[in-house]
């Protein structure tokens, strides 16, 4: 059997409501993350994730809220991360209805978390979500690797949207994360965030080939032809997109269309 690729919208949530703007026709309510996934639902998206980016801890109570209502009216897998720093964090979240919660910043300053949730909750709920910088400076013991341009670096493991460099070799954090039992590596590349200008393709496919585990692409997308190489060069399980979906220059059925028209295989 043939797994299919999965296409995964991504939210940004501040106090319950989606930062990054979006121009669906005929919202009721543009910034109502339960109106925006059920959207996306629709269009035949595979899972949503719901990023939380409050940027202090004191409520979990709107997150909560929104996960609630969202597994009330969705059916389809949902992940949530952002805050989520203790076991209790992850049973609030997966109780209130989320199928995967995702660990960043906590992993890396106690990967035992990554042990201990993967053993109460099962590996199919724990994602480990790995942001990562390049790093010119080469030492012994990290994964060399050749970009485009001929150029050698390793890939640094870095927290804080991208401002705290770890040390942490981004591909050995990879393997650490699986051996641990996460289910699941979200990488999210800061090289391309935001740029528009496609996947960070050498550090996707170079821990999509080290982990047996899913690794989801995240971070540059710009155009349909940037999903197709996510799964063909980054070697991809899936790929994970925000502003195209949210500022309506694509749909999730137009991606997976023009993948399945070249002889990706997806969910139609």
């Amino acid at each position: 059997m043939v797994l299919t690729k999965r296409i995964i919208p991504c939210l940004d949530l501040k106090d319950g409501r989606v930062v990054k703007g979006t121009h669906f026709v005929g919202l009721q309510d543009a910034g109502d993350p339960v109106e925006l996934a059920r959207r996306y639902n629709e269009q035949g998206a595979d899972e949503v994730v719901f990023l939380d980016i409050t940027a202090t801890r004191e409520d979990r109570g709107t997150i909560i809220d929104v996960v609630q209502r969202a597994a009330d009216q969705l059916f389809l897998p949902l992940t949530v991360g952002g805050g989520i720093r203790s076991i209790e964090d992850m049973k609030q979240i997966l109780r209130a209805g989320a199928d995967k919660v995702s660990i960043n910043s906590s992993a890396v300053k106690d990967p035992d978390l990554i042990t201990k949730g993967a053993g109460r909750f099962g590996t199919q709920c724990i994602v480990v979500a790995i942001d990562v910088r390049r790093n010119y400076d080469m030492a012994p013991g990290r994964t060399p690797i050749t970009l485009a341009d001929g150029r050698e670096c390793w890939y640094e493991v870095v927290t804080h949207g991208g401002s705290r460099p770890t040390g942490l070799d981004a591909v050995k954090w990879a393997m650490e994360a699986e051996e641990r039992g996460a289910g699941e590596i979200l990488l999210t590349s800061m090289e391309t965030d935001g740029t528009r200008e496609g996947f960070d393709i050498p550090i996707t496919r170079a821990v999509s080939e080290s982990v047996g585990i899913p690794v989801v692409a995240s971070g540059g997308v710009g155009s349909l032809e940037h999903f197709y190489k996510g799964f063909t060069e980054g070697k991809a399980d899936a790929c994970l997109a925000a502003s195209v979906f949210h500022y309506g220059e694509f749909t999730v059925r137009q991606v997976k269309e023009y993948l399945a028209e070249r002889g990706i295989p997806v969910r139609l």
